[in-house]
């Protein structure tokens, strides 16, 4: 049944599984769209989509598909008379209902068309002409699963101009973080902290009179984690040359870090293009605020939370080659990814968030070395669900 809009939902992202359709083919045979397609639009979204975050997906999958089949309103206009008078629900056997398991949109259309042009007055009860109760896929208040309501409730309004409207994209998490959406996911991992984190060493009142009570009366003291944010953030952001393009949303993110007053410690280091045997504590890279990488990781402890933010996009000798650093009057002893390797064995919990959207990862210029890079460290790209992807993975110990 109309198997073209599942593949469709897929391609759009939405991640229907079959379970799910065939939960809404059953929802379809026991008539729970109201032969309407703006019933089939709310049913199919009840039924196919697990998360709001999917909403707008769905809406565009939905437009897409069914572009054109609303009802037009000149229309409306012609038939609605016809329909002014409903006959009562009436029962439509199993039989009856196993014949509308399959139908093909294009030829809906067609007879429609059809209809228009030979349909000289109303019907009611039918299965072959626009009217209302019966089976016909025409008009209202009857029964067909793939039909074309026309009149009845919500005639005003389809379910193709609802998709259209594309109320949901506030909903989207394939989009390019902001300032609001950095603070919320990085107060995921403050809450982290207070639940999962830190020595248990705080009166735990409740849970002391429960286990007493458990115990007859015998006192037994039940200790927890206090509330005081443990995490530790270091955050190593690429600055200049290739990242100058989303120099907006590294600006962002310098808001939403410089907003947050939930962890422990803060703080932020630099570098250009690749990390070599300096780090460098002003976004300018320059020599004045260099330090040594090695002081750095002395400097941090492996309980930090690392986040490095950069394209990984660089010629492949910057990565791979001792002396291969893009400045000319900096010569790097060892490879970058010797350095790159080293900062991530030395912290527990480490990712990598990459402004590049990642469709275009395997195709970007400096695409080896993202490669490369991301056989070292997890990589997310820099949206809603990736950076909520990234979030998750620091909340787990390597």
């Amino acid at each position: 049944m109309f198997i073209n809009f599942f593949y469709l939902l897929k391609a759009y992202g939405v991640p229907v599984t079959i379970t799910e359709w065939m939960m809404l083919t059953e929802a379809l045979a026991l008539g729970m769209a109201h032969s309407s397609l703006t019933g089939f639009y709310h049913l199919g979204r009840a039924v196919l989509v697990k998360s709001e975050t999917h909403y707008d997906r769905y809406d565009l999958a939905f437009y897409s598909y069914f572009q054109g089949i609303e009802t037009p309103v000149e229309l409306t206009e012609k038939v609605l008379q016809w329909l002014e008078k409903a006959l009562p629900p009436r029962y439509i056997s199993p039989e009856e209902r196993q014949k509308f398991q399959e139908w093909d949109l294009d030829e809906l259309r067609r007879q429609l068309e059809q209809r228009l042009k030979e349909q000289d007055g109303e019907h009611h009860g039918g299965s072959n002409w626009i009217g209302t109760g019966g089976t016909s896929p025409f008009g209202h208040s009857g029964y067909h699963p793939a039909g074309i309501r026309i009149g009845g409730e919500a005639v005003n309004q389809s379910a193709v101009q609802v998709a259209a409207q594309r109320n949901f994209r506030g909903f989207r998490t394939d989009t390019t973080i902001g300032v609001r959406q950095f603070e919320v996911a990085l107060r995921k991992l403050r809450q982290l902290s207070s639940k999962e984190e830190g020595p248990r060493e705080e009166l735990d009142l409740d849970e002391t009179v429960q286990e007493t009570g458990n115990k007859g009366g015998l006192l037994q003291l039940v200790w927890t984690r206090g509330r005081k944010n443990m995490v530790k953030v270091a955050l190593v952001m690429d600055s200049g040359g290739s990242m100058d393009p989303y120099m907006r949303i590294c600006s962002q993110l310098f808001t939403a870090m410089n907003r947050s007053s939930h962890f422990k410690d803060l703080r932020f280091f630099f570098f250009h293009n690749c990390i070599y045997q300096h780090l460098y504590q002003e976004p300018s890279c320059s020599l004045s605020s260099a330090i040594r990488t090695d002081d750095f990781l002395r400097m941090l402890s492996p309980d930090y939370k690392l986040i490095v933010l950069g394209d990984a996009s660089m010629a492949p000798s910057e990565l791979t080659m001792p002396g291969g650093s893009i400045d000319w009057s900096y010569s790097n002893d060892e490879p970058g990814i010797a350095w790159l390797q080293r900062i991530k064995n030395h912290f527990d919990h480490a990712v990598w968030l990459n402004p590049i959207p990642a469709h275009f990862w395997a195709r970007v210029t400096g695409n080896y070395t993202i490669a490369k890079i991301r056989s070292i460290f997890p990589m997310y790209e820099l949206t809603v669900e990736g950076l909520e992807g990234a979030i998750k993975k620091l909340k787990v110990r390597q």
